[in-house]
């Protein structure tokens, strides 16, 4: 017993060092592009016209409408700004002590989903609608409360042209899906409001553009994926080797992904 607590303690630990060293590299990768203001506001125009070259809905309406409502974007600014990584985290760490196999599959979909998105920054960056002013588009932190972001010329702290692929939208899919994954109960799906509110929320505050979220989605559903072939992948060196294919794995770890074996674990 004291020597699974330990264990466990180890784990913590390293998970600890392990995401702290990747958002890390997260955030000092973002920095690289803090210099391509030009760039940045060019591919907006960009996807400003393939949007409505498809026909998507205009993100400015969305954004007047609760420009026009206090009642409406003081909680939407609030929602964007605290609820993000507080939910991550506390998702994670449930997910960690209660659902391990569960963790280490959203885990590792995280890492790639978050890795691929940080390409993108670099080498699309991207100027968020907020900024986007002959457009139309209204700041709404900047007019109903005080941004998370401090001016472009005088922030270096953060990269405010990384708009896509809007993380926001990956992260909050990511985790709800997981969420919904660990429960049985047919109220489980409610967690889906969560990306569904954020999507709303970031377009609104003009944060994001609709392609933004569209293209997190899309990153998400191949690091998935690859996720899953690359487990696929060692399972199968296992048995070559002579080894069962779930050798390697932790007690009650499914070899395949979340929504077939894994449910057999749910309580």
């Amino acid at each position: 017993m004291r020597e699974a607590v330990r264990g466990r303690g180890r784990e913590a630990v390293g998970q600890l060092a392990l995401t702290t060293v990747l958002y890390l590299v997260y955030r000092y990768g973002r920095l690289l592009v803090l210099h391509h203001e030009a760039r940045a506001f060019a591919n907006a125009r960009s996807v400003w016209d393939l949007e409505r070259a498809v026909h998507l809905p205009s993100e400015t309406s969305l954004n007047a409408f609760f420009a026009n409502s206090e009642l409406l974007a003081i909680p939407a600014n609030v929602y964007y700004a605290t609820v993000h990584f507080p939910f991550a985290i506390a998702t994670l760490l449930w997910l960690w002590v209660f659902r391990a196999p569960l963790y280490r599959w959203t885990r590792n979909v995280m890492v790639g989903l978050t890795g691929t998105a940080l390409l993108v920054h670099i080498f699309f960056p991207l100027a968020p609608p907020r900024m986007m002013h002959d457009l139309g588009f209204v700041d709404l932190a900047a007019v109903y409360g005080e941004s998370v972001y401090g001016s472009p010329e005088t922030d270096t702290l953060s990269n405010q042209f990384a708009a896509m692929p809007s993380l926001h939208i990956g992260w909050a899919l990511l985790l709800a899906l997981a969420l919904c994954f660990a429960f049985r109960s047919r109220w489980r799906w409610l967690f889906l409001a969560h990306p569904l509110i954020t999507t709303v929320v970031v377009v609104a505050t003009a944060n994001h553009y609709w392609l933004d979220g569209i293209v997190a989605v899309a990153l998400m559903v191949v690091v998935i994926a690859l996720v899953r072939a690359v487990s696929a992948w060692q399972a199968r060196r296992r048995v070559a080797n002579g080894e069962p294919a779930s050798a390697g794995l932790s007690p009650g770890e499914p070899a395949e992904e979340p929504g077939r074996q894994l449910v057999t674990a749910q309580r």
